[in-house]
């Protein structure tokens, strides 16, 4: 193999794939990644730690003589870091050593056998969903905070993805608070939903979001109740599917409320809730919010920290409502949400679940704290 590679395009492919390398691995050919020279535009950069893995296309390769090279993630990475006076390297591989060299420079590095490098699959499916990039990354977003990446019950560790003949419902929950995205789809080919939605890995999801390419749709396609893949502009990623049963998320929806606060405005609402939070701890998470004619006044009290009281004005002439958040339940869920789009809250009292809805069909459901926490 041998090529000339443009400097700063194969150090953002490594930027993309990089992240799936594990840090330890009883397969050491897993912390490397392996680059297939092809002439054209058909060169590709692999990672993969066996449940996540990513094929990225990489521009500005030209090849001499097509082939495939591992390439060591770390030591690699540095020579394409600190190279910051070549526009261009130059790979070879010559027998057992892969030869890099700038104009400048020449490095020597072991040359491990390609074919022990188990490829990530590509994405071939003719039936599948074709979603637009900006609603992904947006469901991806709002929905992947709310998981709980160490768990051992049920499949909190992913996200939900449930196909739809025109949308896809995304819902992550960790038992105590869970959040829901709805985003359009167009199906392709034959599609048949799968028996059982896929649950998708955290780790997964955020790979996605960092490669989706807002100029072009994403396509997805689930493999047998396996596995997931998800091509988008340059990439396409490869996931395992979570293992076991993902809780009944529609029976912890709320049928009707009591209450309906509604919020011009997610910003102003983050803010008091930031605010009040200042004092809580880890021991003392609670905020207490109670709503009244025209005002939301929220407190928070801690030993040996202090305590907070904030007024916000709000739209809002029903009876009073008192109810304790975990304001970190909160912030995140607020975080993640354009800050000049509306929001209403949904409330039935202090001991029920509180939903949070906006109008791109957005929905949070969270569970209050005892009063006396």
């Amino acid at each position: 193999m041998k090529l000339l590679c443009d400097r700063e395009q194969l150090l953002a492919a490594f930027g993309a794939v990089g992240g799936v390398v594990p840090a330890r691995s009883p397969k050491p050919i897993l912390q490397n990644l392996k680059l297939v020279a092809a002439p054209g535009q058909g060169s590709t950069l692999m990672a993969t730690d066996l449940e996540v893995g990513i094929r990225y296309k990489v521009l500005g390769v030209k090849v001499d003589q097509p082939g495939s090279v591992i390439l060591p993630l770390q030591r690699m990475g540095q020579i394409l870091r600190t190279s910051t006076g070549d526009d261009e390297l130059a790979l070879e591989v010559d027998g057992d050593s892969l030869v890099v060299r700038g104009h400048r420079s020449e490095f020597k590095l072991p040359a491990e056998d390609p074919e022990l490098f188990p490829d990530p699959p590509d994405f071939n499916a003719e039936a599948g969903y074709r979603v637009d990039a900006e609603e992904l990354r947006r469901a991806i977003k709002r929905t992947s905070f709310a998981t709980d990446p160490d768990s051992t019950r049920y499949a909190l560790a992913g996200v939900l993805m449930e196909p739809g003949p025109e949308s896809i419902t995304m819902v992550g929950t960790d038992g105590r608070r869970m959040a829901r995205q709805i985003i359009a789809c167009e199906a392709e080919g034959a599609v048949e939903p799968p028996g059982q939605p896929p649950v998708v890995p955290v780790k997964a999801l955020r790979l996605i979001e960092r490669n989706l390419d807002d100029e072009e749709p994403s396509r997805i396609a689930v493999q047998d109740g396996a596995a997931v893949l998800v091509k988008t502009g340059r990439a396409v990623v490869y996931s395992r599917l979570v293992e076991g049963r993902f809780p009944n998320y529609k029976a912890v929806m709320p049928g009707s409320f009591e209450s309906r606060i509604p919020f011009a405005e997610v910003e102003p609402l983050l803010q008091a809730v930031e605010q009040a939070a200042i004092v809580t701890s880890k021991e003392s998470r609670g905020v207490d919010f109670q709503f009244g004619d025209g005002l939301l006044r929220l407190a928070s009290q801690t030993a040996d920290v202090g305590e907070s009281h904030i007024e916000l004005p709000i739209n809002y002439d029903g009876k009073d409502v008192a109810i304790t958040f975990d304001a970190s339940y909160l912030l995140e869920a607020l975080k993640a949400l354009d800050p000049s789009q509306p929001i209403a809250a949904e409330l039935i009292d202090h001991k029920s679940a509180a939903v949070f809805k906006t109008e791109d069909q957005y929905t949070y459901v969270v569970m209050p704290l005892n009063r006396d926490r």
